[in-house]
C-alpha cells in the first residue's frame, strides 16, 4: 500500500489543522492505520490510530484534542487537530500495518506541522 499525506501547515498556538492520508489499494479497510509524529531532536511517536473496525487510540499527549477517524470508502485516514499547541509541532506521518500490536510496515512521506506560539 502507498500512502500519500497532505495537510500540514502553520497555524497559531490554540488553532486546528486536519490532517489527511490518501492509500492507494484495494485493501485499505483490512489495514490499522496510525498517524506517528517526529519533533527535531526527538524519537518518532505514536500520535493516534485507528483500528481497522474503527476503534481508535489516543496518546496521553494528544488525547481530548485529536480525533482519528477513517473513510473506508475514500481509502483515507484523517487526523482533526484542536486546541494545538507548541509542543505539537513536528512532522506527521502515515502509516499502515495489517500486524497491529506488532509493527506498522508502510510509511507515506511527512507533512509539517509547525504551531506558533
Amino acid at each position: 500500500v502507498q500512502l500519500q499525506a497532505s495537510g500540514g501547515g502553520l497555524v497559531q498556538a490554540g488553532g486546528s489543522l486536519r490532517l489527511s492520508c490518501a492509500a492507494s489499494g484495494r485493501t485499505f479497510n483490512s489495514y490499522a492505520m496510525g498517524w506517528f509524529r517526529q519533533a527535531p531532536g526527538k524519537e518518532r511517536e505514536l500520535a493516534a490510530r485507528i483500528s481497522w473496525n474503527g476503534t481508535p487510540y489516543y496518546a496521553d499527549s494528544v488525547k481530548g484534542r485529536f480525533t482519528i477517524s477513517r473513510d473506508n470508502a475514500k481509502n483515507t485516514v484523517y487526523l482533526q487537530m484542536n486546541s494545538l499547541k507548541p509542543e505539537d509541532t513536528a512532522v506527521y506521518y502515515c502509516a499502515a500495518t495489517m500486524r497491529l500490536g506488532v509493527s506498522f510496515d508502510y510509511w507515506g512521506q511527512g507533512t509539517q506541522v509547525t504551531v506558533s506560539s
